[in-house]
């Protein structure tokens, strides 16, 4: 369950697919790191808050106890601590695990691929956390997927609005992801979830209502550093002045038309610290609608300064900043397109095909097709001895070869060989 099998032309479609999301990485200098897929039990436990429940834990069969890993995250956090790095800029295509419910049509399985690009080391503030706000809307835009949407919220702001609103300290998690299923769920939900289960009072639950419901841009980010309650709260203030740093520089990216600065954004992970932020796709239900509706989140990431001091034996810290790209759901979307569209997806990247007219040729066929594979020329051949040049040729059409090179007596005589174009039927020897 939540697991799948991918045919031929689902793969060259997820290849093409991630090909173009590491490119651009690669563009914003990026290099490339792997880890294993198992990590210890202790190493994932406490770093997810709710989700933990999520996390896939392997028998104990004597020995360490191991759990399959949830995220690229935690991963590249203990990898930075192991090895005493504190400046890298990486990126990472790998299968992770979630015990998750799946819904396989939305893009949601237990095994899945997630493509992780991060920022750590020590940096003036926001310059690198605008970078990935950047690559986000790179990707989105150069994969065509229709219009979209970056959220962006800072815990530190969520942390300040919920100590005004008279939160203790102790209920700033749960309240998190409370507020953070505000995307699915109307605030007269969230709010009977805050009294009725965290055990918030209903007047403080009313005072966050004020707050998590408000989004703009940098007009917002004013309005909140004028507001008398959260000017008076350090860490509110300094993420608003982050986040005013941060509009800035977006602006220089010529970005700012894509993203809003969402106070009802919380994103669940535990390990957040400062700028978080999430991309949703959006669908224009019809023409009268003027909101456009959200069909769910494609990427996410944000800042977490504390992770790797987790693994740090003397909790040295290094801050990182990183987003991850939903690359399972883009396929989703991306593999509803090309059926609707009956577009034919091409399995393989064979450019020719070496065939021949008569009997008795096999061995031109095999001495050719020899010298075009050593030429680095994509080459296919039938297996059998004396194939129908007409079963040659649709089989071509059939697999898109644009090309078909053909031996037969008279060529072999001559010494030139038939090149067709499999589409146009031209034929020209050489």
């Amino acid at each position: 369950q939540g697991t799948r099998d991918h045919p031929p032309a689902q793969t060259a479609l997820r290849d093409r697919l991630l090909a173009a999301v590491v490119a651009c990485f690669k563009r914003h200098g990026a290099a490339a790191i792997d880890t294993p897929v198992l990590e210890l039990r202790e190493t994932l436990t406490g770093k997810y808050g709710e989700e933990a429940k999520l996390i896939y834990e392997l028998q104990d069969q004597g020995g360490e106890l191991l759990a399959l890993r949830y995220d690229l995250t935690v991963p590249f956090a203990r990898y930075l601590a192991m090895n005493k790095i504190t400046n890298m800029k990486r990126y990472h295509v790998a299968k992770v695990y979630r015990r998750d419910n799946p819904a396989t049509t939305r893009g949601r399985y237990r095994e899945f691929y997630q493509c992780d690009f991060d920022i750590a080391g020590q940096f003036d503030p926001m310059i690198p956390d605008a970078e990935c706000l950047k690559i986000v809307h790179e990707i989105l835009s150069d994969l065509q997927l229709g219009d979209f949407l970056i959220k962006v919220n800072d815990r530190r702001i969520l942390n300040g609005v919920f100590a005004v609103c008279g939160i203790p300290e102790s209920k700033f998690i749960t309240t998190c992801s409370a507020v953070d299923k505000l995307d699915k769920m109307p605030w007269e939900e969230v709010r009977s979830e805050m009294v009725g289960e965290k055990g918030l009072s209903p007047e403080a639950a009313d005072r966050i209502g004020e707050y998590v419901q408000l989004h703009g841009g940098l007009d917002l980010i004013e309005q909140l550093l004028q507001d008398p309650r959260l000017s008076q709260n350090k860490l509110a203030k300094e993420g608003l002045g982050d986040m005013k740093l941060l509009f800035e520089y977006l602006t220089l990216f010529g970005i700012t038309g894509k993203i809003s600065f969402d106070l009802s954004l919380a994103r669940g992970l535990d390990y957040y610290t400062g700028v978080i932020f999430e991309a949703v796709l959006l669908q224009q239900e019809n023409d009268h609608v003027e909101e456009p509706v959200s069909v769910g989140s494609v990427a996410g990431g944000g800042r977490y300064d504390g992770l790797v001091g987790m693994f740090d034996p003397k909790g040295r810290k290094v801050p990182c900043v990183g987003v991850s790209i939903g690359i399972e759901r883009i396929f989703s979307i991306l593999e509803q397109r090309v059926k609707a569209s009956g577009e034919k997806v091409r399995a393989t990247e064979t450019q020719v095909l070496v065939a021949t007219p008569q009997k008795h040729l096999l061995a031109a066929r095999l001495k050719l097709i020899s010298e075009l594979w050593d030429a680095g020329i994509k080459a296919e051949m039938f297996y059998k001895k004396d194939p129908k040049l007409l079963k040659q040729l649709q089989y071509c059409e059939a697999t898109g070869i644009p090309l078909a090179a053909i031996v037969g007596e008279q060529e072999l005589t001559d010494g030139v060989i038939k090149l067709r174009d499999v589409a146009t039927r031209e034929e020209v020897r050489m």
